[in-house]
This record gives structure tokens, sequence and C-alpha cells, in this order.
């Protein structure tokens, strides 16, 4: 628990940091105590930029001291304060993609991905089988630099679990467009020839693609998945619209059929009606 006169000491607070002249000062936050003789008391920053910071004004007081002195002030980050991302170092700062043409990247101080290569022995024979062999080189890939190059490799766009893999009808170790690669990797990784497909690209012997050199296409006519649409089957025929005049001829013509049938069916009935009205009498 905070001592009373430490606790009461807002406005000591809020005075010395109106001194600094580092601009208006904030809504009150509260205090938290420290130890017997020290408390903090919180401060809103109204400063541009510092969105969320808050102003920290640390008062102290001896045991017997009936009165606070102001011991620090210092401008801290808040829960919600905006705050710069973490520092990285510039050495681990360039990443995959980053470097561009003129660029110069050297590698890390002892790579473990690389290791002493062949040194010449002056001997021609012997020489000439070491570069042959790809060890005519001042540095070579060690095996964990080998097994992290294979694992980004098989994880990648062209391994054997990609979707274009799965989808494939068959696997590149046994396209004609496989070039496998040299020394350790060669069972398992090559680079494609084909322009069409993943062309100049190191994939897995499992990756696979639809421009296998063993790809046939369909038989007959049509499409693998549709039939084919027969467009001679259809003929245009030019329909000529009827003049207003002829489609009303025939309903003027049919009018008076119409009543002369009516009449004689109506002559019948007149006349059986009135042999009705005779016999009755």
């Amino acid at each position: 628990m905070t001592r009373p006169v430490l606790a009461d000491a807002v406005e000591l607070a809020r005075t010395a940091l109106v001194e600094l002249h580092e601009g208006p000062v904030g809504e009150y936050l509260g205090v938290t105590s420290e130890d017997d003789c020290a408390a903090t008391h919180r401060f809103t920053a109204e400063l541009p930029g510092y969105r969320g910071w808050q102003w920290a004004v640390v008062v102290a007081a001896d045991p017997e001291s009936d009165h606070a002195t102001v011991s620090e002030i210092a401008l801290l980050p808040g829960p919600e304060a905006l705050l710069s991302p973490e520092w990285v170092p510039w050495d681990q700062r360039v990443r995959p993609g980053d470097l561009s043409a003129g660029d110069l990247l050297a590698p890390p101080a002892q790579d473990p991905r690389l290791v002493p290569g062949y040194v010449a022995t002056g001997d021609p024979v012997v020489d000439d089988t070491a570069r042959d062999l790809g060890l005519g080189r001042k540095q070579v890939m060690s095996l964990e630099g080998r097994e992290d190059a294979a694992e980004r490799w098989f994880g990648g766009e062209y391994g054997p679990d990609s979707e274009m893999a799965k989808a494939a009808p068959s696997t590149c170790n046994l396209c004609g467009f496989f070039l496998p690669l040299a020394g350790s990797l060669r069972s398992a990784f090559g680079v494609c020839g084909n322009e069409m497909a993943a062309d100049g690209h190191v994939v897995h012997a499992a990756h696979g693609c639809g421009a296998h050199s063993d790809t046939t296409l369909p038989t007959g006519t049509g499409s693998p998945r549709y039939d084919a649409y027969d467009d001679g089957a259809v003929e245009e025929v030019q329909v000529t619209p009827a003049a207003p005049e002829d489609i009303a001829a025939p309903e003027d013509a049919a009018a008076p059929g119409d009543t002369a049938a009516q009449e004689d069916t109506a002559a019948p009935e007149d006349t059986a009606a009135a042999g009705d009205t005779t016999s009755t009498t």
C-alpha cells in the first residue's frame, strides 16, 4: 500500500512535468507504489507521435519525512503505446529475394553451410578428377547445408506435395525433360528442362506436372471431358413476318360464315318451336 505522503503528491508531480515545458500534461492515470519510500505517478503524454505513451514521475520520501520530493521523470510506453518494430541486427535483415543486380552479399563468418573444399595437389590426374567431382573450389556445401537446401526444395513449390504434383499423371524422375543433379542430391532432385513447365527450377524426383514427356493427347473428336458439339446440325431459317392486313383478313372473312352457320343452325329450332305451338293449339 502506498504511503499517504507519496500518494498525495499528485500536484507535486504535475508541477514537475509542467516545468519541463514538453507540452501539455494529460489526464492523471494513477499511482503505483515502488517501495516504502517511493511511488510513481502516471499522466497521459500528449506529445505528437507518442500515442499511448505516459509520463512517469517518481516521488520519494524517507520513512520519517512528512513531504515528498521528485526523484525522476521518464516518458514510458503504456499498454496501447505505438512502438517501433523490434530491432533486427543488420546481418539478419536481408531476406530471400532481396538480392538484386550489383548487390554484394558475403556469407556469414563460420557459415555452417560451407566447409573447406579440395586443395590442389599439383598432380594433374588427381586435380582433374577432383574438378570432375565438383571439389575444385575453395569451399563446398557441408552436409548440414545440403540437408537444409533439400528440405526447402522438398517443401517448396516444386516438391512432391504441391498441388501440381498431386494432379500430375506421372513423376519427374520418369520424364525426359528431367536433368538429375550431380553429387549426393542426384537421386532426389534435378532441373526441369521443359520451357512450358518448371523450366530452370530444381524439382523433386517425385514432383510432376501435366507437361510430362509421356503425356499423350486424347484420341477422337471432342475433349476429354465433353462430347463434340455438332454445329452443322443447326440450320438457320429466315422467317418473313406477315403484314398486318394479311393477319386481319381471315378474321373479317370468317365473320359472315359464322353468322350464316348460326342462322342455319337456328332455323330447325325455330321450325320445331312453331310446330309445337300449332300442335298445342
